[in-house]
């Protein structure tokens, strides 16, 4: 039988990389470091998960704080290992519940926190000194993080001791997702203020998890996160230099989070490219001495917006192979997306799946028993060395704009996002990228897909503690804390501390945000990113 003539049809990455049929020796010349050693590539530990395994997080919050506070203690049952908070979108925005903006959206996409009452309840019988909590908050980030710090106390839990993120990475929201409040400006000021106060009172809690996840959701390729997220991580980092915080202080409390898409090899070499990048830029350009500085330490969640509402169960599929690669990328924090949620929240069926798919590849896999297992593949450092070196072309582009404050104000990146988007969703609708169930294998249903839904009921709930709080306060307390809080902001004063205090005397979310906007206005953009 004559041999088969070679394949030529012309492919490409998903970040539009161009790809060879196979790759050799002569594809790839570099050396590698060992894991735990400068750049990083392989990794930041040298065990990495012979170790410690990474984090297992599940992003959780809906309703009320007692549904909430209920979620965490089943997934805490059933092997969670760290928290991940989510919040609805009013709490987002600074709202309390009752604000007629916030109308319809109490507890839908997260948990309504209105006052330290609230933040009392979601952490009611949970040991703050033994789990860490990750809280995906932004604009708020300050008032949250007292919130929490507020609660330990009265736990008798010192600050020193509480472990876990708070994402404050507001850059990404002027660009993919809009829960802003105010100017870049005053919001850099509180990004920074964040990263002041952990320094010296909570210096094992990490003050900033860099987003590169919400860009990629809104259609950013591997390469455009990997280079819009350490842009923006340059950007706070220099704005905490110019503060006067010392780089190495601050640098190592510094964190990211990242998406895992399907595409497997490409969202490994986006992992380890974006680690070396990292390490370059803080010990080079920022020139950190501590080792601990230079490592790039990431969260990863798996691809809420690949997820299809078409035959949901195929998502398990999707979220297997996702959750695999930010293993082999060497995450050090991990959360499943459950397979019903592009119809819903997750019920507690979905999100134990998503909990046991993290378990599953940790002990029965043999993952965990080597670290970097794809290192030395000759396709995956080529493309690891392509998406590094688009990378780095996106970053001077960026710093010849001035850097990245200029770059999202003036609507460079979520141009570029868009374009991508575009031509993500053209490949789809032309059939050039095959979505099982969208456009390829389109038979099947969503028959017998239990859908967790939000009573109303809940809203009401809510609003009713809320009045129950305003009516058992103090209120010349509240309003003298809030008076000292809105002097501290016409001055230069650390804001942490005065919002601590105004939380504490019972004021509300919506109020200190309220405070805030009398001094700092509101941001209302010239053009929709």
């Amino acid at each position: 039988m004559p041999p088969r003539e070679a394949v030529v049809e012309e492919r490409f990455s998903r970040s539009g990389i161009p790809l060879e049929l196979y790759y050799g020796p002569e594809h790839w010349s570099g050396s590698l470091e060992p894991p735990g050693e400068y750049p990083f590539t392989r990794g930041i530990h040298r065990d990495m998960y012979r170790g410690k395994l990474w984090t297992m997080r599940q992003y959780a919050g809906y309703g009320t704080a007692e549904e909430t506070n209920a979620r965490f203690r089943y997934l805490l049952e059933h092997g969670q290992t760290g928290l991940s908070v989510a919040f609805d979108l009013p709490t987002q925005m600074g709202l309390d519940s009752d604000d007629p903006r916030a109308e319809g959206e109490v507890g839908k996409v997260g948990v309504a926190i209105d006052s330290l009452e609230d933040m009392r309840i979601l952490f009611a019988g949970i040991p703050l000194d033994r789990v860490s909590t990750s809280m995906t908050i932004n604009a708020p980030a300050a008032l949250l993080l007292a919130l929490y710090e507020l609660v330990a106390e009265e736990q008798g839990v010192p600050a020193e001791a509480l472990t876990g993120t708070v994402q404050n990475d507001i850059l990404k929201e002027y660009v993919a997702r809009g829960t802003y409040i105010f100017p870049p400006g005053p919001s850099l000021r509180l990004v920074v203020d964040v990263m002041e106060y952990c320094a010296t009172r909570m210096p094992r809690f990490n003050t900033i998890s860099v987003s590169g996840y919400h860009m990629a959701e809104k259609g950013a390729t591997a390469v455009q996160e990997v280079a819009f997220t350490l842009a923006n991580a340059a950007c706070y980092l220099q704005a905490a230099l110019e503060r006067g915080l010392d780089v190495d202080r601050v640098a190592p409390r510094m964190s990211f989070f990242f998406v895992a898409r399907e595409s497997l090899f490409e969202e490994v070499a986006k992992f380890r490219a974006a680690r070396r990048i990292w390490a370059r830029t803080v010990r080079e350009r920022f020139g950190a001495k501590d080792p601990r500085s230079w490592t790039l330490r990431f969260h990863t969640q798996t691809a809420g917006v690949e997820l299809t509402a078409a035959q949901p169960e195929v998502n398990l599929v999707r979220v297997t192979v996702q959750a695999l690669a930010a293993i082999l990328g060497g995450t050090q924090s991990l959360h499943c997306n459950a397979y019903d949620e592009a119809l819903a929240l997750p019920t507690e069926k979905a999100a134990r799946l998503a909990l046991r798919t993290q378990q599953v590849l940790a002990y029965e896999t043999g993952v965990a028993d080597v670290v970097d297992p794809l290192g030395g593949s000759w396709y995956v450092e080529r493309l690891t060395d392509e998406v590094e070196a688009q990378a780095w072309a996106y970053l001077e582009k960026i710093e010849a704009m001035g850097g990245a404050l200029a770059a999202v104000e003036s609507g460079f990146m979520a141009r570029e996002i868009e374009q991508a988007a575009y031509e993500e969703a053209r490949a789809v609708e032309e059939g050039r990228r095959k979505v099982v169930g969208v456009n390829a294998f389109t038979e099947g249903g969503e028959e017998g897909v239990e859908i967790l839904r939000i009573p109303p009921r809940l809203e009401e709930e809510q609003k009713a503690r809320l009045r129950e709080v305003r009516a058992k306060r103090d209120q010349r307390a509240v309003e003298e804390s809030l008076g000292r809080l809105e002097e501290a902001a016409r001055g230069g004063e650390n804001l942490v501390p005065p919002i601590k205090e105004a939380l504490r005397c019972l004021a509300t979310l919506g109020e200190v945000c309220s405070t805030l906007k009398k001094v700092f206005g509101e941001y209302r953009p010239s053009r929709d990113f």
